[in-house]
């Protein structure tokens, strides 16, 4: 018998070989198709990435405990940290003492909590509904949340009174987290259909939700007094300023809560960008995941937002720009995003108090200059407009 094989022609075997290598050549992920890119494994890259940013946020912190309106020196500045008495006599230490202690330090920690948290919700909904485009601040949960903390604001006198004073210090939080937690569940039904998310939809849903929310923020608004009206102004743009160890108290427990409780959900964001129906053959509770996760993502998005006001894009920069040098492993990606959030966070609160020093900037807008370009890029990028 004649080797069919031997018989072929060279040319034939050229153009085996041209398909074969084509068909293994890297192409670009298409979103909510559930295809997966081999882009290697980068585990050791991430690895060390996470150390950096660790090293990174460090020194962030440290930057953003010297730099303000107030001349206080590095050296007052570690005085004030290790030394358990101050001379009462000196009072510019004494000066020095309270700035870093009761101004700075609260809202460094603040800071990195809520950097986090939002980082991390983040990455958690982009990895929930498989779209890189999914932030809070972008499709309805912030503003959800932040409805929440504006009724209790200015109603909390009137007849939630006695909800107050059961609840105490923890009733801002608990309810910008019932208004996160109603506008993620809506966003959900609403943009998921047979367990497939449409960017379009909740694009479109996120600024209905919004729209719809900053109705009822506005009517509450328009009844507020004076005092609760500029609370409300300055707090709606976000800033930090307001930081204290009280309010650490109150939203760091639920914070840290989420932070901890968000990379047990690695394996089963990692099964679901393979889409649903795989994650299922997987034998991963997907329901029970999915549950989990929008309940962290409006836990941590209430308290965040019931603390500091509204802060955009850093749930959308952060997670993209570490799925770009680590890869979409959210075994890492999960902790990246919360070191690099916040070491962000902490910059832009620095930017903040200092480019117009002794006066100082909201937060939210420092974040919005840098966020909304990086936002239109990213559309860009999708639509195969910009040549990476």
């Amino acid at each position: 018998m004649t080797d069919t094989v031997g018989d072929m022609p060279a040319s034939h075997f050229a153009k085996r070989n041209t398909v074969a290598a084509s068909s293994n050549a890297i192409k670009p992920a298409e979103s909510g198709k559930g295809a997966a890119v081999m882009q290697g494994d980068r585990s050791r890259q991430a690895r060390i990435l996470i150390a950096l940013l660790a090293v990174l946020l460090v020194a962030v912190a440290l930057f953003s405990l010297t730099a303000g309106a107030s001349q206080a020196s590095s050296w007052s500045v570690l005085k004030s940290l290790f030394s358990s008495q101050i001379n009462p006599d000196d009072i510019t230490a004494q000066r020095d003492h309270i700035i870093i202690m009761d101004i700075r330090l609260p809202r460094i920690v603040l800071g990195i909590l809520i950097g986090a948290s939002l980082a991390v919700s983040g990455a958690v909904m982009q990895g929930l509904f498989r779209n890189p485009l999914a932030d809070p601040g972008l499709v309805g949960v912030s503003s959800g949340a932040g409805l929440g903390a504006i009724v209790v604001i200015v109603l909390g006198s009137t007849f939630l009174a006695p909800v107050l004073g059961f609840f105490g210090m923890y009733t801002l939080p608990l309810a910008a987290f019932i208004g996160g937690l109603t506008t993620t569940l809506i966003l959900y039904r609403v943009a998921t259909r047979r367990g497939r998310t449409s960017i379009a939809t909740m694009l479109l849903a996120g600024i209905a939700l919004g729209a719809m929310t900053g109705a009822f923020s506005g009517v509450l608004v328009y009844i507020a007094d004076d005092r609760q009206l500029r609370d409300l102004t300055f707090w709606g743009m976000g800033s930090l300023a307001g930081a204290t160890w009280i309010k650490i108290l109150t939203a760091g427990p639920i914070i840290a809560l989420t932070l901890f409780a968000a990379p047990f959900l690695a394996r089963g964001l990692n099964a679901l960008a393979l889409g649903e129906a795989t994650a299922n053959h997987l034998g991963l509770p997907i329901q029970r995941i999915k549950n989990v996760a929008i309940i962290l993502v409006a836990a941590a998005t209430g308290a965040s937002v019931a603390v500091s006001g509204g802060i955009g894009f850093v749930g959308i920069v952060v997670p993209h720009l570490l799925r770009l040098s680590i890869g979409p492993d959210h075994r890492y990606l999960l902790p990246a995003s919360a070191l690099l959030g916040a070491s962000m966070l902490l910059l832009a609160d620095a930017v903040s108090r200092t480019i117009v020093a002794p006066a100082e900037i909201p937060i939210g807008i420092v974040t919005a200059f840098v966020g909304a370009p990086f936002f239109l890029w990213i559309l860009l990028r999708r639509r195969g407009l910009l040549d990476l």
